[in-house]
C-alpha cells in the first residue's frame, strides 16, 4: 500500500478510536432521576409583621430574625429518627433533557425572631393587659417574652418546584474522565410555605400545627461534582422572597399574622442519579 494512504488510514483509525473513547467517557444524564439530601444555613431580611385578632390590630416594623441550625453531631445529623431536627433540604428530580431538570422538594429552614429587640409599633391592643393595652403611633416597644415569641422552627417549610440547568465544565480543568464530572447548576423555583409556627402572643395559648400560609420564589446557583456516574456532592447558594399573608398565631382561628421577607441559603447536599 502506498505509504501516503497508509498514513491517512492510520490517522483516520486513530480518530475513530479517540471518538469512541470520548463517547464512552461521556456521562448521559437525560432520562435519569436524582435525589439529594442536605443541610442549609439561612439568613433573612428584616420584615414588618402585622398581627390581627378580635381585640388587637397592630404592625411591628423591621423585625429582625435569625435561623437556628443545629450544632453538628452524628446523632442529630444522621440518625434516621432525628434527621429533620437540623435545617435540611430534600429533593427528587428528573433530567427531561441532557442539561435540564425538573424537581420537587422541601427546604426546611427555621426562622427565629430575635427576642428582646426594640422595634416600632403602630395600631391598637385591647386585650385586658394594662402593660400593653393602648393605641400606638410609631411608638417604641420591646419584644419581651410576655409580649411576643415568634418562630417558624418546625419549620419555615418551603415546598417548591425547581427548573434547573446543568452544564458540564470538566474540560475547564482539563478533565475528560468517565467517573468524574464537574457541573455548574443554575435555575429558579416557585412554591408554597407550610410552616409550623411556634408563637406565644400576649400570653395566648400557642398554635403549633402545620398551616398553608403563603408562597415564595427563588433563584439559585451551585457546583455539582459527580463520582462514578451515580453519586454526587453539591454546594448551592439560593435566594428568594417569601410572602405569608395567613400565619396562624393562636388556637383562635381569627388570630393571624402576615409578613414578607427575603431569604438567603447556603446548602451542602449529597445525592445520587439513577434510571428506573
Amino acid at each position: 500500500m502506498n505509504k501516503k494512504y497508509l498514513v491517512i488510514v492510520l490517522f483516520l483509525f486513530t480518530l475513530s478510536i479517540k471518538a469512541q473513547d470520548d463517547k464512552a467517557k461521556k456521562i448521559i444524564n437525560k432520562g435519569k432521576f436524582f435525589v439529594y439530601w442536605g443541610w442549609n444555613w439561612a439568613s433573612y431580611s428584616d420584615s414588618d409583621i402585622h398581627f390581627k385578632g378580635d381585640n388587637y390590630d397592630f404592625t411591628l416594623q423591621n423585625v429582625k430574625a435569625t435561623d437556628r441550625q443545629t450544632k453538628f453531631s452524628f446523632r442529630d445529623y444522621f440518625h434516621p429518627g432525628r434527621v429533620t431536627i437540623p435545617q435540611t433540604n430534600l429533593r427528587i428530580g428528573y433530567f427531561f433533557k441532557e442539561n435540564y431538570t425538573i424537581s420537587i422538594g422541601v427546604d426546611h429552614m427555621k426562622y427565629v425572631m430575635v427576642p428582646n429587640q426594640d422595634v416600632k409599633i403602630n395600631g391598637n391592643i385591647n386585650v385586658g393587659n394594662p402593660k400593653y393595652d393602648g393605641v400606638y403611633n410609631n411608638s417604641d416597644i420591646n419584644l419581651a417574652s410576655d409580649f411576643l415569641r415568634f418562630e417558624h422552627t418546625d419549620g419555615l417549610n418551603y415546598v417548591n418546584v425547581q427548573l434547573y440547568r446543568f452544564d458540564d465544565i470538566s474540560k475547564w480543568f482539563g478533565l475528560n474522565l468517565e467517573n468524574l464530572q464537574i457541573n455548574v447548576t443554575e435555575g429558579l423555583g416557585i412554591g408554597v410555605l407550610v410552616p409550623r409556627t411556634n408563637t406565644t402572643l400576649l400570653n395566648n395559648e400557642r398554635y403549633d400545627e402545620f398551616h398553608l400560609s403563603g408562597y415564595g420564589g427563588s433563584v439559585g446557583v451551585g457546583l455539582n461534582v459527580t463520582f462514578f456516574k451515580h453519586f454526587f456532592i453539591q454546594a448551592d447558594i439560593k435566594g428568594g422572597y417569601i410572602y405569608m399573608p395567613d400565619i396562624r398565631t393562636t388556637v383562635n382561628a381569627s388570630d393571624t399574622a402576615s409578613q414578607g421577607f427575603y431569604f438567603f441559603q447556603n446548602n451542602i447536599l449529597i445525592g445520587g442519579k439513577f434510571r428506573i
